[in-house]
């Protein structure tokens, strides 16, 4: 055997920790500097996934704790055999929809068998995300472009905005994916608005701005919670029609195993195959835009595999599927982490707050995070990117332009309703 070949077989031997646990190659870059950025993320993280794991549950059709679950286990086997140094995972919208999608057609939801089967349908997609991992069909992403993402990240980051307008605004209104509905949803209610839940989201809002650019160092969103918490408390917001988190469940995640995996596997294999696929497509994507915006490598083959591996662990602890959230993604991006620690810290931390203080913040109020949130979106929008592309290229300006209008189409028109499009009358 040559010396070459002797060198590259030491090399992937040296090399094969680092495949195993991939977290070897980040953990030496965690030092006291990074430690405090992820900190202050970890806990912005988790004081915004309390109210967004309950809601996601009831999209889910499970109950609520549930929703705390997938929030506290998926996010810490996603970083530690993922790849994306920003990515967090967790329940999300599309995938909550999806499950309630495949299961309320068999099951009841909430019942014991509806969860059970949610479990069972989780186990399933990790194992097939896993699967697709080990075929190393990750280098398919690589042929995403960089306008491609762009304008992902600018469609998602809107729908999220949108998303948070009714509770900034205090009022009831359709989705944001039917903006037609939308706006006239606004205009009908301009005079329903509940001016102090305006008022706290807007404060909120403004001062995470002003922190952020007087005092750049300074955990602006958190402080930002606190102020809009604060003026809450001060103008008897609970009394006066303001919303809050409400009173949250102090668990912890139980060990669950499948019930009749057989039958429930043959059901529901289609489904799972189908939430694998949408959940990595949109968990990669994330990764892709965020490791692109803040300059970090991404393996995206490894990235597959930390999904499927979060879903398969988080299906023994109670956790339904989850996938990369942007939301709370952008905002660790945006608070400053520098390591997947933060991710893993902001599971610890929840968990801690359901245990300790899980009573204060039932007095959170929505308007407030709602303005935190509004302010992430606008921050994922890469301006100076596009701007860039309007000048320099006009093809690469029109599929950034193209992927915005798909990654917010159903806000363009109305889905199976009015829509003249071919690709939604296939929907």
């Amino acid at each position: 055997m040559s010396a070459s070949s002797l060198r590259g077989i030491r090399e992937r031997v040296e090399g094969l920790p680092q495949v195993l646990f991939p977290f070897l190659v980040w953990w030496p870059q965690v030092n006291r500097e990074t430690l405090r950025s992820d900190v202050i993320a970890a806990i912005t993280g988790a004081t915004i996934v309390l109210p967004q794991g309950i809601a996601f549950a009831a999209i889910a059709g499970l109950p609520a704790q549930y929703g705390l679950y997938t929030a506290m286990i998926t996010p810490i086997a996603a970083a530690l055999f993922g790849s994306s140094m920003y990515l967090v995972s967790g329940p999300t919208t599309a995938i909550s929809a999806l499950l309630l999608a495949a299961l309320a057609g068999k099951y009841t939801p909430g019942s014991e068998a509806y969860v059970s089967a949610a479990l069972a349908l989780t186990l399933m997609v990790g194992l097939i995300q896993f699967g697709f991992g080990l075929a190393r069909l990750g280098r398919l992403v690589s042929f995403v472009s960089h306008s491609v993402m762009i304008g992902f990240t600018a469609g998602a980051a809107i729908l999220i905005g949108l998303s948070q307008v009714r509770h900034a605004l205090g009022i009831s209104l359709p989705r944001p994916e039917h903006l037609f509905e939308f706006v006239l949803g606004v205009v009908d209610a301009i005079p329903q608005i509940h001016g102090l839940s305006l008022i706290i989201a807007a404060v909120t809002l403004i001062t995470a701005v002003i922190v952020r650019i007087y005092r750049p160092k300074w955990p602006n969103y958190v402080l930002a919670l606190v102020v809009g918490g604060g003026l809450s408390f001060l103008l008897d917001g609970a009394g006066n029609g303001v919303k809050g988190v409400g009173i949250i469940p102090s668990v912890f995640p139980e060990i669950s195993l499948p019930t009749n995996p057989g039958a429930t596997f043959k059901d529901l294999s289609q489904s799972a195959l189908a939430i694998a696929i949408i959940g990595l497509l949109e968990a990669v994507s994330i990764a892709k835009a965020l490791s692109l915006k803040g300059n970090t490598p991404l393996d995206s083959n490894q990235e597959i595999v930390g999904q499927g591996l979060s879903n398969i662990f988080g299906s023994f602890f109670s956790a339904y599927v989850g996938s990369g959230s942007f939301t709370r993604s952008g905002l660790n991006y945006e608070a400053g982490a520098k390591t997947p620690l933060a991710a893993i810290m902001s599971s610890i931390i929840l968990l801690m707050i359901l245990f300790l203080v899980a009573p204060l913040f039932a007095y959170l109020p929505i308007p407030a995070m709602a303005g935190a949130i509004i302010l992430v979106a606008y921050k994922l929008i890469d301006f100076k990117t596009f701007r860039h592309l309007i000048i320099s290229s006009k093809s690469e300006t029109m599929i950034a332009r193209i992927q915005l209008a798909s990654a917010t189409l159903p806000t363009v028109c109305d889905v199976r309703q009015r829509c003249p499009c071919v690709s939604h009358r296939l929907m």
